[in-house]
């Protein structure tokens, strides 16, 4: 029976669950984050590649999200699984942005959300919330704070979707690049636990992945800088959204192309130039500095 590695919270669990079913049973094996410095994204998948590339697991299953463009030389993407909705959930009194009152105490990990949320509106109060997904609501529903922003993925995959008080379109809050989709990891040289994971993986959600991640590559993105990309297939066309801005959401550059579905690492790369050539590069040096 294959192993499947992941993180132990809930989420990560249930989502590594969902990747057994798919592959007519696997056990899943919790893994230990490696010590980090906070907001190192990288801490969510070391120690999940790490056991991989030991042998201790067959695969490494991680939200895509989470996944660095650079991989050690031993691992390789096997498959993506079906993704779930990518877009950004908003959790409180409220059925739009419009409708929060100003001064709005709004909570989030996130820079790329707290950029976005300052650019659409510079009068909220954006503040830090950190803690897995049942600790971010129940620190709403203690009072702490007038809302906060979680992945619906998430909230679908632990069966929270009750929380959703609205969606964010995908070009007022674009999304992370891989939110909502289910990366699967395997050893080059394993080919038997990397043809199953191929077995199950998604066509769309390769496509999308591909185009995300080659986008924010291309734009030499990091975890410290406030950048969204999100990408849809719709038939043979694919449509790619992006942003680019500061923490404070002050500067920013959206942008947004479609085109050939067959070709998704090139309309990703052509996503990136066009930001590069409205600002974008600069931008993100100075949010970096500004982080």
């Amino acid at each position: 029976m294959l192993r499947l590695g992941t993180r132990g919270s809930r989420l990560a669990l249930a989502q590594t669950q969902s990747v057994a079913e798919l592959l007519g049973g696997a056990e899943v094996v919790a893994v230990s984050s490696t010590d980090s410095e906070p907001g190192d994204k990288g801490r969510f998948v070391r120690g999940v590649e790490q056991a991989l590339i030991a042998g201790d697991v067959d695969l490494g299953v991680h939200s895509a999200k989470d996944l660095p463009g650079q991989r050690p030389d031993e691992l390789r993407l096997a498959g993506v699984a079906r993704r779930e909705d990518p877009r950004d959930a908003y959790i409180g009194a409220a059925s739009s942005i419009g409708e929060l009152a100003a001064g709005a105490r709004i909570g989030t990990s996130s820079l790329r959300r707290r950029s976005q949320l300052f650019a659409l509106r510079d009068d909220l109060d954006v503040v830090e919330l950190r803690g897995n997904v049942d600790t971010r609501l129940g620190k709403l529903e203690q009072g702490e704070y007038d809302g906060i922003v979680l992945a619906a993925a998430g909230l679908r995959r632990l069966d929270r979707d009750r929380d959703i008080a609205f969606l964010f379109a995908v070009d007022e809050m674009t999304p992370a690049p891989g939110q909502g989709s289910l990366a699967i990891e395997g050893r080059r040289e394993d080919a038997e636990s990397a043809a199953e994971a191929a077995r199950i993986s998604d066509h769309d959600a390769l496509v999308e992945l591909t185009a995300e991640r080659a986008a924010v590559l291309a734009l030499d993105a990091s975890c410290q800088t406030p950048v969204g990309v999100c990408a849809r297939l719709d038939g043979g066309e694919l449509s790619i959204h992006g942003y680019a801005g500061l923490p404070d959401g002050s500067e920013w550059v959206r942008d947004h192309v479609a085109g050939d579905g067959e070709q998704p690492a090139a309309l990703g790369l052509t996503l990136a130039e066009r930001m590069i050539s409205a600002g974008a590069r600069d931008i993100l040096e100075r949010a970096e500095a500004m982080t």
